[in-house]
């Protein structure tokens, strides 16, 4: 039961319409695909439960929830007197489920309920935390178990099933009387649902096709004839025809030679294994033949996808020094809206670690009762607590990957606090921190990611050793004349931001600390294999800087040194690690190009994680190899001492040019935009090559007019391409607009070394890096050495 919180009235009964009952079809048939009809906690959800909805203290609203009979979309309803509303969210884009007091939310809010009745729904992408409470324990556990069956069973399907559920759902909502028969009107709303505008006469003629009864309204069989006839691929035929034959059916032979021409395996034991997992009919499995259903659906299987499936795990030497890696990194990682006055978050923390980060950011300040805090110093920014960002990291750092961890810290408490920040690493992270090197002595060269696995490592200023350096004052900077001259620019312009708002001065100010210029010996010995020293010059530093010694450069400051000694910068890296930040005169957050930041070699390339973009869409596409683990082996020519190899003039030994052919020949059921019938998207299909200045380019196909559906283009782009070892390649697909800017309506972004030739599914993502599913560009890849 709640403890002091007083219940609103609510109706008697759960909300009957506008639910999942009636609809297109068995009610159940996809749950009965899914296996779940007589699952018992499912069956809970299919019957609804009224939860509170929990978003602070004081707003708790109690909401109707309920599982549509797709099995994919949960309907959420408030219907009391004077405030009637309905939301719905698709189980796919669910990320995880937690139970308890498991999200930040709930554990400043959710006191009210007990823990065990508590549960949060974690979306994909940057869509907010879900956090509810049950009235029960029982009804608790049930919601949260059948959502993690149904999100289990989404993540096994195949690119068929999800279409196949996209069309249930879709033939649902345009059955508006819900009486199983669907007339030309439907039809006609259905279509523009679907973001396909076709000629009436067009629609008519399939309509007249399929209604055999010929009483004007299409039944079950018919809609589904009707959906078959609308979902032919014909380019798919075609090219099944064209290996198949006359008889229309795929020999295993035949496979093959398809096989090899796509660059794959061309024995027939290959050919056997792909027939008998994708052919969908028994008796041609029993021939060893494939039909045409077979075939599309061995085509929309990560096996025809085009990011290569054995990137998909860890592939890469990784016994290598720590310099030799690119190494997802991210910054002001606490924030989850912009440096002025947005919100600090733990969940921040977490979204980063789950998409593959290996080093986060931590601004420590004087904090209240002893207490140091993580905020944007000098802003608006909500504050979070040091203790409870510690904690998240012990819980989430190694989930997504094995790999170290790097916290970068940005020190500014006194003494007192720098201890108190010591005694949480140590007690809560426990034997994963490292507080030693390796082998108990000064490093001379760095360790590898497979011989730190499992460890923390703090990146921060340390103590001088006075006995053999008695001179060394500069310990407290890690920052030259220029980088302070950046650092007093950006707090003018904050200050200036702070005057405008209404919150008072003595709101925003940290607590001032008298020693806070001191660094304490207790926080300087954490500090072993990421040492923050001063940068005087590439010469100097390539002369006497330690291994374990590293610096930071503004984005403005890593682009002079790549203009002006891009060499030196590439050797420095092969050495030391680097990490680069954006300028903090953004008060946006926005982000720079981190690829120009890849030629060069520098390894901890820091983006703000909580804006999305195409620079986002690059760190996404470059760790998106490697298992996704967060380390990726940087190309050999970055990683040798010696190095000849200028980014600017992409000028070295053994460089040899490639050509790459894209066609770009259909995309399928892009997404709608907005929610108006009559707004139909006119795409186009843009490749973009990011890399060295000399390949930096990009392509586009003709827009092709009303129809997201499948809309087929038939257009081959061409790009050459100097160092393809570093390039990435982006495709985007945009709504044609002839009076103001085109809209973005997917990408996918991956390394060219990623890619696989032959014919190729893309599985497009959202703006901010979800799943797109349905939605697929089919393409043709071809590259060569020139």
């Amino acid at each position: 039961m709640i403890c002091g919180w007083r219940k609103k009235s609510r109706p008697e009964q759960p909300p009957q319409d506008g639910g999942g009952g009636g609809g297109t079809g068995r009610p159940d048939r996809a749950l009965h695909k899914m296996g779940l009809t007589d699952d018992e906690d499912i069956k809970v959800m299919l019957n609804g439960s009224f939860l509170w909805k929990i978003k602070s203290r004081r707003r708790k609203k109690e909401r109707f929830y309920r599982l549509q009979e797709d099995g994919l979309t949960i309907l959420s309803e408030r219907c009391f007197k004077r405030a009637r509303s309905k939301q719905i969210f698709s189980i796919m884009h669910i990320e995880a489920m937690r139970e308890g007091y498991q999200s930040e939310g709930l554990r400043k809010h959710g006191r009210y309920f007990p823990e065990t009745q508590c549960l949060t729904i974690v979306f994909k992408g940057r869509r907010k935390n879900l956090d509810l409470a049950a009235q029960s324990e029982e009804e608790a556990k049930r919601w949260a178990r059948g959502l993690k069956k149904l999100v289990a069973k989404v993540e096994a399907m195949s690119q068929r099933e999800k279409l196949d559920h996209w069309i249930h759902d879709i033939l649902h909502r345009a059955d508006k009387n819900k009486d199983n028969k669907m007339s030309f009107q439907e039809i006609k709303d259905m279509l523009k649902m679907i973001n396909i505008d076709m000629n009436d006469i067009y629609a008519y003629q399939l309509f007249q096709e399929c209604d055999k009864s010929s009483n004007d309204r299409l039944e079950e069989h018919e809609i589904e004839e009707f959906c078959t006839l609308l979902m032919k691929r014909p380019e798919l035929e075609e090219l099944f025809q064209r290996y198949s034959g006359q008889d229309c059916v795929l020999s295993a032979k035949e496979l093959g030679a398809f096989l090899q021409d796509q660059g794959e395996a061309a024995d027939l034991a290959h050919a056997h294994r792909i027939i008998q997992t994708y052919e969908l009919s028994e008796k041609a499995k029993q021939h060893d033949r494939m039909m045409l259903d077979g075939f599309m659906m061995y085509l929309l299987s990560a096996a025809g996808d085009i990011l290569n499936q054995e990137h998909t795990n860890v592939y890469q030497d990784m016994s290598q020094p720590l310099c030799h890696y690119f190494i997802s990194t991210s910054h002001n990682t606490y924030l989850t809206d912009n440096q002025i006055g947005g919100a600090s978050s733990t969940e921040a923390y977490i979204r980063a670690f789950m998409e593959g980060c290996r080093c986060v950011e931590l601004d420590c300040w004087e904090g209240s009762n002893g207490e140091p805090i993580i905020y944007h110093g000098h802003t608006l920014t909500s504050k979070i607590l040091f203790r409870d960002v510690i904690e998240i990291i012990r819980d989430y750092a190694f989930k997504r990957s094995s790999y170290p961890v790097i916290l970068s810290l940005e020190n500014h408490c006194g003494l007192e606090q720098q201890a108190t920040m010591v005694r949480h690493m140590k007690t809560i992270l426990g034997d994963v921190l490292l507080t030693q090197t390796l082998d108990g002595l000064v490093p001379k060269e760095l360790p590898s990611p497979e011989q730190l696995k499992g460890k923390i490592l703090v990146k921060g200023k340390k103590l001088p050793d006075l006995v053999c350096d008695p001179e060394n004052t500069s310990f407290l900077s890690d920052n030259n004349e220029e980088e302070e001259e950046e650092e007093e620019e950006e707090e003018r312009v904050l200050r200036r931001e702070r005057r405008r708002s209404s919150h008072s001065l003595q709101e925003t100010r940290p607590l001032q600390a008298k020693d806070a210029a001191q660094l304490s010996q207790q926080l300087s010995d954490l500090v072993l294999y990421c040492q923050a020293v001063p940068f005087q010059s590439l010469e100097q530093a390539l002369r006497s800087q330690q291994p374990g010694q590293m610096c930071s450069f503004s984005e403005r400051k890593a682009r002079k040194l790549l203009k002006e000694s891009g060499n030196g910068l590439v050797r420095y890296n092969a050495r030391h690690l680097s990490r680069i930040y954006p300028l903090g005169l953004k008060m946006n957050s926005s982000n720079y190009n981190p690829q120009e930041m890849w030629n060069a070699g520098c390894q901890l390339v820091a983006l703000n994680f909580q804006t999305p973009g195409w620079e986002m869409d690059l760190n996404h596409g470059r760790f998106l190899v490697n298992g996704r683990c967060g380390y990726v082996l940087k190309p050999s020519f970055l990683r040798s001492r010696q190095a000849s190899f200028d980014p600017e003039s992409w000028r070295g030994p053994g460089h040899r040019a490639t050509l790459l052919l894209v066609k770009v020949i259909t995309a399928q059921q892009l997404p709608k935009l907005n929610d108006k019938k009559s707004s139909i998207v006119d795409p186009f299909v843009r490749v973009e090559i990011h890399g060295v200045r000399a390949d930096c380019t990009s392509q586009q196909t003709e827009y092709k007019l009303n129809n997201g559906f499948n809309p087929r283009w038939d257009e081959t782009l061409s790009f050459q391409l100097r160092a393809p070892e570093l390039a990435l390649v982006r495709f985007v697909v945009e709504d044609y607009d002839t009076t103001s800017c085109n809209d973005f309506v997917g990408q996918f972004t991956l390394p060219f070394t990623s890619l696989r030739e032959g014919y190729r599914h893309i599985h497009l993502l959202s703006r901010d890096g979800a799943s797109l599913a349905p939605a697929t560009l089919f393409v043709h890849i071809k590259a060569k050495k020139m």
